[in-house]
């Protein structure tokens, strides 16, 4: 007998189609899978006989070969045990109506349980597009799997339930479409908490409204890392399209939410300076998602910067520009998403009190140069603020008045964003980090005046290509928040003050 079951393959976050064709014909009994499968798929052989006999059903006397299709294109993991269950009971008569409208993924285990597998959510996105009708998914998984719209999701957390269900003995209900709950979309860290810091606050708002990347400077203790857990509370909220993306990775992953499935937050990703350069950009022998993709349509914060490895920082040039990173692997390559605002902190030597007004620095110079100069200029160029975040004064953490809370901040910046929204309509950009260079002259417009004050800055300072691209992006956000359509002179003065602190720290640099 001959019978097909649709199921669906992940590598990366790239999803596909597969068939699970089974044969059974006369002959020595043997179970043999084929279709380029990886150990663990040759492994749901023991899983899937064992799972047929707790639920009472006897494997076929015959010899029995699946095939998955396409066979030039390797199927890893666990994810396919369900599909091959599904497939025997066709065979075996446990399963008489037409599937072929259905899709089926998930681990099987000893006893008949079905196990939670990631990376659902892009499959089951697949599985919509593919015009499947229906999706039988762990049970864990199922909520997940709801977010997509237009397609029926049933949760198995038994193959006897799968059974049951197609006998129509007790049918699986679909399960509920995900709603997303407002109180979801913010934290409840808040700017309020953060005594003075006004100049450092004001810098951040700006990087918010852009989208820019900023590296604060300051002693211990001044609020830096304060300063950036809170920059995602007032970043504008999510759209679904990114919430999908962002999950998506998240998914792959094995980072989702039971309870809250759909990413609706901006992701805050802080990962230790240990961090190696395959934690940070991704990698295994099935490449898997990194830190910068982790932080996809979020922040990624590095503390105490200066600490990182420099190999491991590096990596960070091209995925800041490209918004994308690549791994490539003998088993393939694999393309994860990585559109990230970057927020780092660092002390300004290995004391942290070089420049302070009452303490005195005990590093000498050659310590201080040997410890900047860990931060390549090239890295340094792609961050467009640059903030001084001074000490706290006795006088603004001992005051009781309020501190403007992010919810104002944010009005602000989801206004600033509309602004650009609406400016960059029907193109790929959607704030002004990402102006490609193409646009740049026709939306950086500045007066006479602001153009002569930038020619004046970049002659004197000798600014790279870059620094002047960054430049007029951050002014090009500053005019925003001010409502003005066109750059002056004021705006491209105060975007310039925020590329200062390289020369103060590092000299002179291009």
């Amino acid at each position: 007998m001959f019978a097909k079951v649709n199921s669906l393959g992940l590598f990366g976050l790239n999803a596909f189609s597969v068939d699970v064709e089974i044969e059974t014909s006369k002959g020595t009994p043997a179970f043999d899978i084929v279709g380029l499968a990886d150990t663990v798929v040759k492994e749901s052989r023991e899983r899937i006989r064992s799972a047929l006999r707790a639920n009472g059903i006897a494997f076929p006397l015959a010899r029995v070969i699946v095939n998955l299709a396409p066979a030039d294109t390797k199927k890893s993991g666990s994810v396919h045990d369900l599909a091959i269950f599904v497939a025997l009971l066709c065979v075996t008569g446990q399963i008489n109506e037409d599937i072929s409208k259905s899709a089926f993924i998930g681990e099987v285990s000893l006893n008949g349980d079905v196990r939670p597998i990631n990376g659902v959510l892009p499959m089951v996105l697949l599985a919509k597009r593919e015009g499947f009708e229906n999706v039988f998914v762990p049970a864990e998984n199922a909520y997940e799997a709801s977010v997509v719209e237009g397609i029926n999701v049933y949760g198995v957390d038994n193959a006897g339930s799968l059974i049951k269900h197609f006998a129509r003995e007790a049918v699986i209900l679909p399960q509920k479409p995900y709603e997303i709950k407002p109180e979801e979309r913010f934290d409840t860290l808040d700017f309020a908490d953060v005594k003075g810091q006004q100049a450092a606050k004001k810098a951040l708002e700006y990087a918010a409204a852009g989208g820019h990347n900023v590296l604060m400077i300051g002693s211990p203790g001044s609020g830096k890392s304060m300063l950036a857990k809170r920059l995602t509370t007032i970043l504008p909220a999510m759209t679904f399209e990114e919430s999908i993306e962002t999950t998506n990775v998240h998914s792959v992953s094995g980072l989702v939410n039971k309870e809250a499935p759909l990413v609706t937050k901006r992701p805050f990703r802080s990962p230790h300076h240990t961090i190696s350069s395959a934690g940070l950009a991704g990698g295994g022998t099935v490449p898997r998602p990194g830190e910068i993709s982790l932080a996809h349509n979020g922040l990624l914060f590095l503390d105490e910067l200066a600490e990182f490895d420099r190999r491991t920082l590096e990596i960070l040039r091209q995925p800041l520009e490209d918004r994308q990173v690549t791994i490539s692997r003998a088993s393939g390559t694999v393309t994860y998403p990585c559109s990230f605002m970057l927020v780092a902190a660092m002390n300004p030597c290995p004391c942290g009190y070089y420049g302070h007004p009452t303490r005195k620095c005990i590093c000498g110079s050659k310590q201080v140069a040997s410890y900047l100069s860990k931060i390549s200029g090239p890295l340094l160029d792609r961050f467009d603020i640059h903030v001084e975040v001074p000490p706290v004064e006795f006088d603004h953490i001992s005051s009781t008045a309020k501190e403007e809370s992010s919810e104002q901040i944010r009005e602000r910046v989801q206004a600033a964003r509309e602004i650009q929204l609406k400016r960059f309509k029907g193109t790929s950009v959607t704030c002004n980090a990402r102006i490609t260079p193409d646009m740049l002259a026709d939306v950086c417009v500045m007066t006479d005046r602001a153009r002569d004050t930038l020619k004046n800055v970049f002659e004197k300072m000798g600014l790279s290509a870059r620094a002047y691209d960054r430049i007029l992006k951050v002014a090009r956000t500053i005019a925003d928040m001010n409502g003005s359509e066109v750059i002056d002179k004021a705006h491209i003065a105060q975007a310039v003050q925020f590329r200062s602190l390289d020369r103060k720290y590092w000299g002179e640099r291009p």
